[in-house]
C-alpha cells in the first residue's frame, strides 16, 4: 500500500494506491493551508480507500520544486508519518508528476514541465518519457527558458504548468496544455512505478526537499 502526499502546490492532496492502482484521491480546497490540513485528508483518504496507516508500506512525497512551506510541511509529514510506521519513504519531483500527468493522458512526445517560482523565474525540467528525464531540474527565467524551447523546435513538445500559464505571451509559440498543479493520483502512479522497477525507499531521515532557491524571507534579509 502507497500513501502519496502532494503539498508543492497552492492545494494540498493525497492519494492511496495499491498492486491494482490508485484506490483513493483527495484534494484538499483552499490555499496554502497544508499545515491544517494534510492531517485530516490523510485521514480521509485512508478512510475512502478502506484502509489504515498500518496497512500503508510506503510514504511517497512530492519534494518539489514548489511553494516552500508547503514543502516543508510535506517533509515533515512524511518523515513523522513513516518513521511512526518502520517504513520507508520515496521522493518525486513536482516537475516529474506534472510530465506523469501528460503521459498518462496519453502524450508521447516531449514534455516541459514548468513551475511558477514567483520573482520573475521557474523551475524546469524537460521529458522523453515518465521516467526519462532529458533535462534535470533547474531555476530559469522564463524568457530563456521560453526561447530555449522554441529554438530546440520540437514539433512533439507540450508544456505544463503553473510557470507556463503565468507567462502566455513568452510560451505562445509553444503547445500549452492545460494541466497546472502536480495531481496526487500521479504521484502515486509515478512512485509505484519506481518501486515496481526495482528503486527502494529510503530512511525518513534521508528525505530532503528539493528547494532550487533560498526562501524568500532569507533572500529579503539578505537584500535589506
Amino acid at each position: 500500500m502507497l500513501l502519496g502526499i502532494e503539498t508543492a502546490a497552492e492545494c494540498a492532496g493525497v492519494a492511496l494506491a495499491d498492486d491494482e492502482g490508485v484506490r483513493a484521491v483527495v484534494w484538499v480546497r483552499g490555499e496554502r493551508r497544508h499545515a491544517e490540513t494534510l492531517a485530516p485528508a490523510i485521514g480521509h483518504v485512508l478512510e475512502q480507500g478502506q484502509a489504515s496507516l498500518a496497512d500503508v508500506d510506503t510514504v511517497a512525497l512530492d519534494v518539489g520544486p514548489g511553494l516552500f512551506t508547503g514543502l516543508r510541511v510535506g517533509v515533515a509529514t512524511a518523515q513523522g508519518l513513516a518513521q511512526g510506521l518502520g517504513i520507508g519513504v520515496l521522493g518525486v519531483t513536482s516537475v516529474a508528476v506534472l510530465a506523469r500527468e501528460v503521459f498518462d493522458a496519453g502524450w508521447r512526445g516531449q514534455v516541459a514541465a514548468v513551475v511558477d517560482a514567483r520573482r520573475k523565474e521557474v523551475f524546469a525540467a524537460r521529458y522523453a518519457a515518465p521516467t526519462e528525464e532529458i533535462e534535470p531540474p533547474a531555476r530559469r527565467t522564463p524568457a530563456e527558458l521560453a526561447a530555449s524551447l522554441v529554438a530546440a523546435g520540437e514539433d512533439d513538445l507540450v508544456v505544463v504548468g503553473t510557470g507556463a500559464q503565468r507567462y502566455p505571451e513568452l510560451f505562445a509559440p509553444l503547445h500549452v496544455a492545460a494541466i497546472s498543479a502536480p495531481s496526487p493520483a500521479a504521484l502515486v502512479a509515478l512512485a509505484a512505478g519506481r518501486l515496481r522497477g526495482g528503486e527502494k525507499p529510503i530512511p525518513p531521515g534521508l528525505l530532503r526537499p528539493m528547494y532550487l532557491r533560498e526562501a524568500d524571507a532569507r533572500i529579503n534579509w539578505a537584500q535589506r
